[in-house]
């Protein structure tokens, strides 16, 4: 799709009135959805009913996609860039939903989602309900795969998305770096903050410290803090709660 072409759909498709339905998906679904502050509140909404509207959702495994699907979903996704751009999922086309954990031809064993380089998304239904079900955690299945998506924006799955400036990639790696060294090397203060998965390449490192960031802030400000402002100048938000 080209980017003109982009732009002009998405503001036909801002023109639609938001379904006053979906609204209920938000207030049973999306823990995050009551926290978020009232002026934030009509943006996000224009850019769920952009994003629901303009991917394709694909139903797999024997599973419907229904407008609630597609509303979680879109919501989780959309939560990362409320203070980016919508831009940044330009790359991602489809996202495709199995019921519960399912298999991949390149992967052994069950999977609950997973980023693809030619900008799929494949998700558990079960694994994102759960990820919301327990906004503290610090888990989320759904946040993790979205934020591979923001990380293959700028064209490699490597830990660094495209940053707002080009003067915070010096500062980016240093402390992106450190962490994910640390964490690698099992040290308590990052265990207590990241799951050991994110021990495992620099893109997982991100995609783990974003589901950190979104579900365990104060953890994160307190144990981590420049880890934490890393994150914090790229999202453009302070997810801690009063931040």
């Amino acid at each position: 799709m080209s980017g003109l072409f982009r732009t002009f759909r998405r503001r036909r498709l801002l023109r639609r009135p938001f379904p006053p339905e979906w609204l209920d998906f938000l207030e049973r679904r999306i823990p995050f959805w009551g926290g978020l502050a009232p002026e934030s509140r009509p943006r996000f909404l224009d850019l769920l009913k952009v994003f629901a509207w303009e991917k394709e959702f694909i139903g797999a495994g024997g599973f419907s996609i229904t407008d609630e699907v597609r509303v979680v979903v879109s919501a989780t996704a959309v939560r990362l860039v409320l203070y980016l751009d919508l831009s940044y999922y330009d790359r991602l086309r489809e996202i495709i939903v199995y019921p519960d954990t399912f298999r991949l031809p390149d992967r052994t064993g069950g999977v609950l989602g997973e980023a693809k380089n030619w900008g799929t998304v494949i998700l558990s239904w079960r694994a994102v309900l759960a990820g919301l079900g327990d906004p503290r955690d610090g888990h989320s299945t759904a946040v993790h795969e979205f934020a591979h998506v923001l990380d293959r924006e700028d064209g490699a799955f490597d830990g660094t998305p495209q940053l707002r400036q080009y003067s915070h990639y010096r500062a980016w790696a240093s402390v992106m770096g450190e962490h994910f060294l640390k964490l690698r090397e099992g040290r308590p203060v990052e265990r207590q903050v990241l799951d050991d998965y994110g021990g495992l390449n620099e893109a997982e490192f991100f995609a783990v410290a974003t589901e950190s960031f979104f579900e365990k802030p104060r953890q994160m400000k307190d144990k981590t803090p420049e880890l934490f402002e890393e994150l914090k100048r790229f999202y453009g938000c302070d997810p801690t709660p009063g931040g």
